[in-house]
């Protein structure tokens, strides 16, 4: 058996636990934040047979999308303000 950590964004793990669940995997959901743009997150611990690995990454792939957001940056030093300013990345 292998352990499979799966860290979906909040908005796609209804739809992957629906499609895990769909294919008889079962898992743990956890709720967790994420580290750079510190948004929610959902963390699946999922255990799986080896003949049954890839039915869970296609699980997830298929149900999970890439986003593109901006962040406004913050200059490294407030006295730089006026020569830097926050700009989104």
């Amino acid at each position: 058996m292998k352990l499979i950590i799966a860290v979906v964004h909040d908005t796609d793990a209804r739809k992957v636990m629906d499609a895990l669940l769909a294919r008889e995997i079962r898992f743990t959901r956890i709720g967790s934040t994420g580290g750079f743009l510190r948004e929610g997150n959902t963390t699946l611990l999922i255990g799986a047979q080896r003949p049954a690995i890839e039915d869970v990454l296609e699980a997830v792939r298929a149900n999970c999308q890439t986003r593109e957001q901006y962040a406004s940056v913050s200059p490294p030093d407030p006295a730089m303000v006026g020569a830097l300013l926050g700009a989104p990345v």
